[in-house]
């Protein structure tokens, strides 16, 4: 039991890096359309889409770097507030947990439902490059589901260890000392 937990582990932290991975790259993507735009407008030509590409892209990297951020105590939380809390603070770390895991939820399913009618009714973007919007909303509906399952995993590891597992809070590690 215990090697299934570890290697479950090991298989949703490789899911938020390659999140991260994702993100980065698409943040790439964001400056590479931006040096082709500049080049377009220096040959004098015309680059259609280019606003909106990078506006998929920049969708794309918030998107996937949620997970990676929260699984790294990236997101803002009010540490001052939980550490002042003493021995209730594990109490209201579940209620936030619980509260996060259900927005998350209810908008990873909304996200993909929307990517879902967006491909089914053929709905292409409203500017000049014409693309099927369901592409660009893959990334947001993938980032969404992959959010919400790193809410699941630190609620339910909140729940059964006590810990949520995210370690690199300074305020936490200062305290854990």
């Amino acid at each position: 039991m215990l090697a299934t937990g570890r290697m479950l582990r090991r298989v949703l932290d490789a899911l938020y890096l390659a999140g991260g991975v994702v993100a980065a790259l698409f943040t790439v993507g964001i400056l590479v359309l931006i040096v082709l735009q500049m080049l377009a407008r220096w040959t004098g030509q015309v680059f259609p889409g280019a606003t909106d590409y990078a506006g998929y892209c920049m969708a794309g990297a918030s998107f996937f770097a949620f997970a990676y951020a929260l699984n790294h105590g990236a997101h803002i939380r009010v540490s001052i507030v939980l550490n002042a809390l003493g021995r209730h603070r594990r109490w209201l770390e579940i209620w936030c947990f619980a509260i996060g895991t259900a927005a998350s939820t209810y908008f990873a399913w909304y996200a993909v439902r929307g990517t879902y009618w967006s491909w089914k009714l053929q709905d292409i973007s409203q500017g000049l490059d014409a693309t099927p919007i369901w592409i660009p909303q893959l990334s947001m509906a993938a980032g969404t589901v992959l959010l919400a399952l790193c809410f699941w995993d630190h609620l339910i590891r909140l729940l059964v260890t006590g810990s949520h597992g995210i370690k690199t809070d300074l305020i936490d590690q200062s305290h854990a000392e």
